[in-house]
């Protein structure tokens, strides 16, 4: 159950990894069991799942936490530069989104980028629930967000936020709505 809720949280490349580490070990006593006890089914089973933590161990503490810690040290080696700050692409779901009123009105969750020159077209926000469970998603376009390393701010108060309408899960619009309003910067 451990393992289970380490992988599921998708709490970053290593919390996954270890996650699969739990899984081998607890794979590799039930193949201790099913050996002792002569149980093949059971051994057979827990052989093919030690087999199959072992890849996921390779996938997320080798492959992909190597990949976020180069994301990690290119946003850290450009703040310490002239050149422009970074940070990962994938790194911007669950950054804070904050009005320009100063209140908190959601966390990214994802942002669509144009194929034909790679901008950001519009950031998806959702903000209430608990869990996923009772949240609302909402489409913010580009021009009316300021990117940060540690966050996002809507040009907007929060009230301009919430009048925007809610996402249907899995249906969501090829442009962000005009909002027919000149951004009020802060």
């Amino acid at each position: 159950m451990i393992a289970a809720m380490m992988t599921a949280a998708n709490l970053g490349a290593r919390v996954t990894g270890w996650g699969f580490v739990v899984f081998t070990l607890g794979s590799i006593c039930w193949s201790l069991v099913g050996f002792s006890t002569g149980q093949t089914n059971l051994l057979a089973t827990n052989g093919f799942l030690t087999l199959v933590n072992l890849i996921g161990i390779w996938r997320w503490l080798g492959r992909q936490r190597a990949y976020e810690d180069g994301g990690q040290s290119a946003s850290e080696a450009s703040r310490r530069s002239a050149l422009p700050t970074l940070f990962t692409a994938t790194g911007i779901t669950g950054l804070p989104v904050t009005a320009a009123d100063g209140e908190v009105v959601g966390t990214v969750v994802e942002a669509l980028v144009t194929c034909a020159d790679g901008t950001v077209s519009y950031v998806v926000i959702r903000s209430g629930g608990v869990g996923g469970i009772g949240e609302t998603l909402r489409a913010v376009a580009r021009s009316d967000l300021d990117f940060g390393c540690e966050g996002f701010t809507l040009h907007h108060e929060k009230t301009w936020f919430e009048a925007l309408p809610g996402l249907a899960d899995g249906d969501w619009p090829a442009a962000p709505e005009a909002t027919g309003t000149t951004p009020a910067r802060s």
